[in-house]
């Protein structure tokens, strides 16, 4: 992630920590290519009892 902006590297920061925080049950997948973050994936799973 070097050739990003300290803002960038923020703005990361704080999405991935949103997803993180919203998931009950599930995972979050950050995808990297080149060595940036190119994609970030939410898998939320449904806990039915």
């Amino acid at each position: 992630m070097s050739d990003i902006s300290s803002r960038e590297r923020e703005e990361i920061a704080e999405q991935l920590l949103q997803y993180i925080q919203s998931v009950q049950y599930g995972s979050v997948t950050v995808i990297i290519q080149d060595g940036k973050v190119i994609q970030i994936e939410k898998n939320e799973k449904v806990r039915l009892r």
